[in-house]
């Protein structure tokens, strides 16, 4: 089995987002043998802070993410832990200040696993931008850098099975 996490800053908005969409594509892809993906494939979502732990997606994220078929409902916020270093085999960033916060706590065998998010993606964005403080459009611009990521990250995984 193969374990992605997805960290951003409070876990609310981004990284749940990124869980929610890339567990709905792994369901719809399978194996060049016909194994369904999300079978081999375990995802989570964490954020670098505590402000939101226990709480779920904040509702914009929601709501964008219905929209488009993806419903993160049952997602609730946590914090990285020591353990996911070891856990995980990509800890993947939305963006450079939580790249740096994970590879400050991270012990170095496993600094490999960690890479910002859109490094699968194909466009010329390196961040996925925290929407936090804007209005609508920045959440569906955090869906489509997303959906896009995830299309890469998929390919990747596909190709190690």
């Amino acid at each position: 089995m193969i374990k992605v996490l997805f960290v951003c800053l409070g876990n609310i908005c981004r990284s749940p987002t990124a869980h929610g969409v890339f567990l709905r594509k792994l369901e719809q892809q399978k194996t060049a043998d016909g194994r369904a993906l999300a079978n081999l494939v375990l995802v989570d979502s964490a954020g670098t802070s505590d402000w939101h732990i226990g709480k779920p997606p904040d509702m914009r994220s929601q709501s964008a993410a219905l929209k488009r078929q993806y419903d993160l409902s049952t997602l609730r916020a946590r914090q990285v832990a020591d353990e996911d270093f070891e856990e995980f085999d990509y800890i993947l960033a939305m963006d450079q200040a939580n790249l740096q916060n994970l590879q400050d706590r991270c012990p170095r065998p496993y600094r490999n696993k960690l890479a910002l998010f859109l490094d699968f993606a194909e466009g010329p964005e390196l961040e996925v931008p925290d929407p936090y403080f804007g209005g609508e459009e920045g959440f569906n611009q955090v869906l489509d850098l997303i959906e896009a990521a995830s299309e890469g990250l998929i390919r990747q995984l596909i190709s190690r099975f």
